[in-house]
């Protein structure tokens, strides 16, 4: 498929059904409208990925679907081919939205010169190959493990353990003896005289001769004649940059270094060298090891049209390639990123994406209002008493009882965890809500949390999801749907009990830890059915999320209280 100009971009609108993704033109208006569930950007091949009810398809700059959406997922376009996951695998997609891949696999990458690993599953172990842009099998599945191509080669590893370097065909141009091997482009391989994840790390040709010897705990691929190492053996890193003979360009003494292209890199410095976790500031530096700035930046991204963008944590601006700042584009109150899209500048800061013209005129940006009809809405509020706590917090507007609307947008204030941090902040919080469901009445929100102990593994999410009577700001409790002197607890718990026990959606529940619903649980509803959810970790691992059942009205209507508030609220 042709290349073309990028002119549609993607934006986000908040509605009654929740957030919807659609794309506007360069003048800021909706050309296909926001009804999917997610959209990425358009691709220079003029496709874009889109979501709708959880599964996934591409469209075309008119808006209609090349490929329906029936997806579980769809990665990005490479070499105008997509990979495709469905219940059944893997499959390769071309711009036409057919399936080229004669079955599915286990897992496909992404295609690289003309190459994409592929592999399949034996009785015992995954084998690894390639596949060709047809979708035909060009190097059977006999490896171990398999790398993308680069350079015209790949490094692959056998089943015996060893490696080898091939070519697009599969030929074999080297084997080698080390016991660990990886590539890092230009040519060059790091490797290990032990596999062992501690063992330092060196540095040789295709050919095994040897440029460095095990120095570094480990080395980033080589850009620009460069790469980053680092010789720490703690978490306290020792991050320097180097050529390919181990010559230092930057001292090996800094928390990271990012490549960025134009022959500059990011070098990073903690905030506390005794709690590196805390986070870093950043400088900008020549691949030559020339400071251009002082350590000046929160975050930075790589060059782009001769700029990057950088965030000091106050304002977000692009710098050019000596580390000014730029006057000739935008500066944005907040941290985050601007990209170039197109015609058009893309921010993305303080979490909220808004698109300027390159002489800073204010294109569009997503609405902080969301009308629920013609008396009552919902307003977006943001509280932000520190770069690493950002709250954004719906209030109501419009209820004729001016005290319960005061008091109802304290609790959705309190419920959103907008709260004085400590002075020490250890940890980063957002929030952020959405409209679940609207009628009559009736208002449910969504309010999606996540904190983060700096330096943990993961955060932990949290929800919750007020269900409002619009009249009066009462907040209702899962009691409230049902009679009183009702067995709705127990009624409930069997039915999930039953529903984790015969539907294979709920396999990763753990059974023994399932003891039935509390008589507060979480809960919300929809015009047809109630749904109930648990807390991560407490019926399922982390990976699940928030575990939901959805139990139908018609299920349980011998219980429901017709004539009280909250069913009348919406009925």
């Amino acid at each position: 498929m042709e290349q073309r100009e990028r002119n549609l971009f993607t934006a986000s609108l908040k509605t009654v059904k929740g957030t919807k993704y659609g794309f506007i033109n360069k003048q800021g208006e909706f050309v296909i409208k926001p009804v999917f569930d997610y959209a990425l950007d358009f691709q220079e091949n003029g496709l874009a990925i889109v979501e709708e009810q959880n599964r996934y398809g591409v469209i075309n700059h008119a808006g209609r679907y090349v490929l329906k959406p029936t997806f579980q997922s769809i990665n990005p376009y490479s070499e105008g081919r997509a990979v495709a996951m469905d219940d059944n695998g893997s499959h390769v997609i071309n711009e036409k939205g057919q399936i080229i891949t004669k079955k599915p696999y286990s897992f496909i990458g992404s295609f690289q010169e003309g190459r994409a690993v592929y592999s399949t599953k034996t009785d015992s172990d995954y084998l690894y190959g390639y596949l060709n842009l047809l979708g035909s099998e060009v190097i059977r599945a006999k490896y171990r493990f398999a790398n993308d191509f680069q350079d015209g080669v790949a490094l692959v590893q056998k089943m015996d353990g060893t490696y080898a370097l091939i070519n697009i065909e599969g030929k074999e141009l080297h084997q080698y003896t080390k016991p660990f091997i990886s590539y890092l482009g230009n040519g060059l391989l790091a490797f290990k005289e032990a596999d062992d994840f501690e063992a330092k790390a060196g540095i040789m040709d295709t050919v095994e001769n040897i440029l460095v010897t095990p120095t570094y705990s480990w080395i980033q691929p080589f850009q620009d004649g460069r790469a980053a190492v680092n010789i720490s053996d703690d978490y306290k890193n020792q991050v320097g940059l180097i050529d390919r003979t181990g010559k230092y360009y930057i001292k090996p003494k800094y928390m990271d270094i990012m490549m960025l292209g134009h022959n500059r890199v990011a070098v990073s410095k903690a905030i506390s060298e005794e709690e590196p976790f805390l986070g870093a500031n950043y400088a900008i530096a020549t691949t030559n090891g020339e400071f251009l700035t002082d350590f000046n930046f929160t975050q930075v991204s790589p060059y782009e049209n001769g700029y990057a963008s950088v965030s000091d944590g106050k304002e977000t601006y692009f710098v050019d390639k000596a580390g000014v700042k730029s006057r000739r584009y935008p500066t944005v109150n907040g941290e985050g990123t601007l990209t170039f899209e197109g015609e058009l500048i893309q921010s993305l800061v303080d979490q909220r994406v808004t698109y300027f013209t390159r002489d800073g005129k204010l294109v569009w940006s997503q609405n902080k209002v969301i009308p629920l009809n013609k008396q009552y809405k919902v307003v977006e509020k943001k509280y932000q008493p520190s770069n690493h706590y950002l709250v954004y917090y719906p209030a109501v507007e419009g209820m004729m009882d001016e005290k319960a609307e005061q008091k109802l947008n304290e609790t959705l204030l309190n419920l959103s965890k907008a709260e004085p941090t400590s002075e020490k902040q250890d940890y980063t919080y957002s929030a952020d809500f959405n409209v679940e469901f609207y009628k009559e009445q009736l208002l449910v929100l969504e309010i999606d949390g996540y904190f983060y102990p700096l330096g943990a593994a993961h955060g932990m999410p949290s929800k919750e999801t007020p269900s409002i009577h619009l009249t009066n700001g009462t907040i209702y409790e899962l009691k409230d749907l049902f009679n009183p002197g009702s067995e709705y607890v127990k009624v409930l718990s069997d039915i999930i009990e039953k529903q984790i026990k015969t539907d294979d959606t709920y396999s990763y529940v753990f059974q023994d830890q399932y003891k039935g619903i509390k008589p507060n649980q979480p809960f919300y509803v929809n015009n047809d059915a109630l749904f109930i959810y648990f807390a991560p970790y407490e019926i399922g691992p982390y990976a699940a999320g928030f575990p939901t059942f959805k139990i139908p009205f018609a299920e349980i209507m011998n219980m429901i209280n017709k004539k009280g508030e909250f069913w009348q609220a919406f009925h």
